[in-house]
């Protein structure tokens, strides 16, 4: 009895490699680091006027009041009083960002395999996209706004927006610089290392949204949905309450996670079927001369 080609393939599956993948993610952030660092606060040396991220920070504010969004300043002006829960939030602002998203990460390779280059095309496509962001439209955030300009920031640079009180500031504290954390921007070595107007989009909302819709299907319990979606929610408090961000930095991390998402998503379809097709010719081989690898 004659036996079809199809017939005789065995179950077809595309196995991922722990090691292309940690290399492919190692790689790939030391790129986004350096390049990162090739923009915005490391072009004003020359001048030391950092004309353009301030201006584009005007921008931003004058959207944000348009819209009724600007009311960051008051946010935080209620926790300031509280100098341990600030802490907390400089402390999550520094690790959350990187120790969840590598934790979700892993989860994803060993639970969910079958989606998992898909999930990672979306962070990568989406990380990409952030660099394009910072290179754009370089952004002075609010903890910045009124720092000296030798120190990055635009207290030299005349504003409208400025406050009309005594001392016309904008009024933001930079938490990380007067109430402490594990770092600080304001050291010397953050300061030469660190893109400081690296701030729409936020990759901080971008990352935490993409570990809490990736780990949603692994979750069962009500509570635990609920509590996975608490933390974008978090993170984005977290980026208003320590200044580092206006709420349409967020909005701009949104995007560029849709974004991302329909890139990555198509690329998987398309590496997929070419793998598939690949697959299929060695496997129709093997059937058709079997003694060839004899």
């Amino acid at each position: 009895m004659q036996v079809s080609d199809a017939t005789a393939l065995p179950h077809r599956t595309h196995r991922l490699r722990w090691w292309k993948e940690a290399a492919l993610i190692v790689g790939f952030y030391v790129i986004y680091s350096w390049t990162r660092n090739q923009f915005g606060s490391a072009r004003i040396a020359a001048d030391g006027i950092p004309e353009q991220a301030f201006t584009n920070a005007e921008l931003v504010i004058r959207l944000e009041r348009f819209v009724g969004l600007y009311h960051e300043e008051t946010l935080q002006e209620l926790f300031l009083p509280y100098g341990w829960f600030i802490q907390f939030w400089n402390t999550f602002y520094g690790t959350a960002h990187f120790v969840v998203t590598i934790a979700v990460f892993v989860l994803l390779y060993i639970k969910r395999p079958a989606v998992f280059p898909q999930w990672r095309n979306t962070l990568l496509v989406m990380t990409a996209l952030g660099i394009v962001g910072f290179a754009l439209m370089p952004l002075m955030p609010p903890r910045l706004l009124d720092a000296p300009c030798d120190r990055f920031g635009g207290a030299c640079i005349a504003s409208e927006l400025r406050s009309d009180e005594p001392g016309g500031d904008f009024g933001f504290v930079d938490t990380l610089k007067d109430y402490g954390g594990p770092w600080s921007f304001d050291s010397e070595a953050m300061a030469e290392l660190s893109n400081q107007y690296a701030a729409m989009p936020s990759l901080h909302i971008g990352w935490s949204t993409w570990c809490a819709i990736a780990m949603w299907p692994l979750l069962r319990r009500r509570w635990q949905r609920i509590a996975v979606f608490a933390y974008p929610l978090a993170t984005m408090f977290c980026i208003i309450v320590t200044a580092n961000h206006y709420w349409i930095d967020g909005v701009g991390g949104l995007i560029i996670l849709s974004v991302g998402a329909l890139i990555g998503w198509r690329f998987h379809r398309w590496n997929h079927t070419r793998l598939d097709h690949r697959w299929e010719r060695r496997q129709l081989d093997a059937v058709r001369h079997p003694t060839a690898r004899q």
